[in-house]
């Protein structure tokens, strides 16, 4: 990537789990370094550990004890204490997921919003999330609640508030996994659109035609990281 920094890392990460006395080693060593304003497309079939690379990316989890680490910056976030994790999720990173995780009882609006709402009591101004809804053709749509939507609709709103903070980079995984091809390539066109804006994106997918969206794809095998 020429000059570009190298802005997040994964070095020889694992990662198991237990599923009752049967340890699962999920990650075997993955590396992985991802530049400033590069899209790299993580590609997998189902079960083959990424979305948890993913996860391990954003700090929602940790590699196994001293089996690797991740780094923000060249910052290490894999050891960092729990206040430090908190604000990269909610300031450096942000994350799309395949089912969108919008509240219910909340409307559009509110949801964007809701990363701005940590360590505040009062409201924040809703204008850069307004903003964000009216640009991702959502402005009809401010005070509908997530059932009222379409999942195109509910998407794009989930990417609105992954971005209303202004993160670095954009985690998305399998952000077109619930949606038919006219509207997850819709979904995809925003992506792009943002990532010529100079956004760094690391999207997890299975779909070898999604992933050739990106700049950069590396496929997951064997709980490691092939280029």
């Amino acid at each position: 990537m020429g000059d570009r920094p190298r802005i997040l890392e994964a070095r020889n990460v694992h990662k198991t789990y237990r599923f009752g006395a049967v340890p699962v080693e999920v990650l075997r060593g993955a590396d992985l370094s991802v530049h400033a304003g590069e899209w790299v497309a993580i590609l997998g079939s189902s079960g083959s550990g990424k979305s948890t690379l993913l996860h391990l990316l954003g700090g929602l989890d940790r590699p196994d004890r001293g089996r690797g680490e991740i780094l923000w910056r060249g910052e290490s976030i894999s050891i960092a204490p729990g206040r430090r994790i908190d604000r990269y999720r909610n300031r450096d990173v942000g994350f799309v997921f395949q089912f969108y995780h919008l509240l219910p009882e909340l409307d559009t609006l509110d949801n964007v919003l809701l990363p701005t709402m940590v360590g505040r009591w009062m409201r924040p101004d809703p204008a850069p999330a307004r903003s964000l809804l009216e640009s991702f053709g959502l402005a009809h749509r401010l005070h509908h609640r997530p059932a009222q939507l379409s999942g195109g609709e509910r998407q794009r709103a989930a990417i609105a508030r992954a971005l209303v903070r202004g993160p670095q980079v954009l985690l998305a995984d399998e952000p077109t996994g619930n949606l038919d091809a006219v509207t997850g390539g819709s979904i995809l066109d925003l992506l792009a659109e943002r990532h010529r804006s100079g956004l760094t994106i690391v999207m997890v997918t299975h779909d070898a035609q999604v992933a050739a969206r990106a700049d950069r794809i590396v496929q997951l095998r064997d709980g490691q990281v092939q280029a």
